[in-house]
């Protein structure tokens, strides 16, 4: 009986350990991050040297902007968890910037910022180590946590955008204007979806790198979709302008083609919606939980 006893109370000392590790997460379940990063994004404006696409191909790297977020995770496990967070960013495409004909003929430009709340689900692709509080030398109790932590992450997210311009030296918001006949909403929805890393410093902060492409449901974040308006059925001499700006400064191409901008031909391709993206570079702090497992700042 006492073997036994002595056996147990063996094999509970050495699991105690283990099981500790195991539940540490939950009293690091809240994780407060901020980062600074990238934005860009993917339309109908500016792009490659070719017949526009909305794939990665048209990426026009030049036109990358700043992009700020604030964010909360809870871990649900070791391995998955909820991550809301709070982004700004910024967007903008030129015609300018390229030689294909007609998109450089139609000769538009705009920019936006993006303000985005989303809340994502991460899943790991393995269990994140959480190094020890002090590093003593010769001390071999905790394990490091300077493992890269990987995981993906879908969710939902809203967004608001307002798309400008610059002419003769006034900046003009592009969405009252209703260039091509019709308004469309400044708040939309997306779907956030991407990957994310982190390395774990100490028990409480880590930094990180992620990055999220984000799918709207609007082909309007850079104010171009269908077809050129009739001028007669705009608002206003400015929205004809904006609308149509095909003869404005074009150093290469000498003759007026007012046929390629007629009301009723292409002036966007409403097949495909427009999207944007964000890398941003965390710094993560874990907050310490109460008992109840609410946190403790």
């Amino acid at each position: 009986m006492i073997r036994k006893l002595t056996i147990t109370a063996l094999l509970i000392l050495l699991l105690f350990p283990s099981l500790s590790q195991a539940q540490r997460w939950k009293r690091n379940r809240y994780e407060f991050s901020f980062g600074v990063g990238a934005s860009n994004f993917l339309g109908e404006l500016g792009g490659a040297n070719q017949v526009g696409t909305h794939y990665f191909k048209d990426f026009e790297w030049s036109l990358t902007n700043f992009a700020a977020s604030i964010g909360l995770r809870y871990k649900l496990s070791n391995y998955f968890a909820l991550n809301s967070h709070l982004t700004y960013g910024r967007i903008s495409g030129d015609d300018k910037l390229t030689n294909e004909f007609f998109r450089h003929y139609r000769n538009l430009n705009f920019y936006s910022s993006i303000y985005e709340l989303n809340i994502n689900f991460e899943g790991a692709y393995q269990e994140e180590q959480i190094g020890r509080l002090y590093h003593l030398r010769g001390h071999h109790g905790a394990k490091h946590g300077y493992e890269i932590y990987t995981y993906g992450f879908v969710g939902a997210g809203v967004f608001y955008f307002d798309p400008r311009t610059e002419y003769r030296g006034h900046t003009y918001r592009l969405q009252p204007l209703e260039t091509e006949g019709s308004k469309y909403s400044l708040v939309q929805l997306c779907i956030p979806i991407g990957i994310g890393f982190k390395y774990t410093l100490d028990q409480l902060w880590g930094v990180g790198l992620e990055l999220g492409f984000r799918k709207t449901f609007t082909d309007y974040l850079d104010d171009v979709s269908t077809k050129y308006a009739d001028p007669k059925m705009l608002p206003s001499p400015i929205a004809k302008a904006l609308a149509d700006r095909s003869d404005n400064d074009l150093p290469y191409e000498a003759k007026s083609h007012p046929e390629i901008t007629a009301a009723g031909q292409q002036r966007g391709d409403s097949k495909e919606k427009d999207s944007y993206m964000f890398a941003v570079f965390n710094i993560n702090y874990k907050i310490q939980a109460r008992r109840g497992g609410l946190p403790r700042f």
